[in-house]
């Protein structure tokens, strides 16, 4: 049985001569690229989130509707990231699964956390007001996504070899 770690593989990228990099600076050359990639698609998503559960709302009710909404725009979130904003970076699988679990179960916590703190300080807040406070806790949550998708899920080569 073999118990070495898999590598995680890397598409090939063309990199600026050596003499263009500073190699001395501490920061990220990829992180200029990472964030407006994933401002792009955590708007869009979070928007695509509002707009199903406002659509939703009705047939299911507020409670159902979050984590409806929430299941189908994490799924297409997660896979925008991994294939346009990290450039395909694949690692065990088990983690990327992992990790698309435990975004859905943070954000309709969160969402439904917010919602019921929202009816307990409103008596029948409006669809509007409820999908403002969705949205909101999206936003929060997703700073704190990036993070955990750049240095955890969508990790480069750690010998080395690879380039954040």
């Amino acid at each position: 049985m073999n118990l070495a770690r898999p590598r995680v593989r890397v598409r090939p990228r063309l990199l600026p001569p050596t003499g263009a990099r500073r190699p001395h600076r501490r920061h990220h050359p990829r992180l200029a690229r990472h964030v407006p990639l994933y401002v792009v698609g955590g708007a869009i998503s979070t928007a695509l989130q509002g707009v199903l559960f406002l659509m939703l709302r009705e047939p299911l009710t507020a409670p159902l509707a979050n984590p409806v909404a929430i299941g189908i725009t994490t799924v297409l979130n997660t896979e925008f990231h991994r294939r346009i904003t990290f450039n395909d970076v694949t690692g065990p699988r088990a983690r990327q699964h992992l990790q698309t679990v435990g975004t859905f179960l943070f954000y309709a916590c969160a969402g439904t956390a917010a919602l019921g703190l929202l009816h307990l300080l409103a008596d029948s807040p409006e669809p509007a007001t409820e999908a403002t406070v969705l949205v909101t806790t999206s936003l929060v949550g997703g700073i704190l996504r990036f993070l955990v998708l750049r240095w955890w899920v969508f990790v480069w080569r750690r010998d080395g070899g690879g380039d954040p």
